[in-house]
């Protein structure tokens, strides 16, 4: 499948970005991973910083490809969030174990938050 397909499926819209909406994304990544190094955080919060600094390269990522995550009523924020690390296979090249390794994360993270 492509982008273009994933579009045609709903799973995506297609976005205008620029140079500044990918330069605020990639301030947030540089913010999030030097927050996740803070001596004395909880793992729990570690992985949750450096969880939304992966994602907000991965919407970067898609931003520069021209699309975006669709949202709404028909896509949950977890749809958003799964399509968003799903389609870096598609737009950095990400082999299916890098990109299935990072879905686990999603699913820990949110798993993590439910059992607190």
């Amino acid at each position: 499948m492509s982008l273009r397909d994933w579009q045609k499926n709903s799973w995506l819209v297609e976005h205008m970005s620029s140079p500044e909406e990918i330069a605020a994304l990639l301030a947030i990544v540089e913010r999030d991973l030097a927050n996740a190094r803070v001596a004395g955080l909880a793992e729990d919060w570690k992985l949750s910083i450096a969880y939304n600094a992966a994602l907000q390269a991965a919407t970067a990522a898609l931003a520069a490809a021209g699309y975006r995550a669709a949202a709404g009523y028909r896509a949950a924020r977890e749809q958003h969030h799964y399509r968003t690390i799903q389609s870096l296979a598609l737009t950095i090249g990400w082999p299916a174990a890098k990109v299935n390794r990072f879905d686990r994360f999603r699913k820990k993270r949110n798993i993590g938050g439910y059992e607190t």
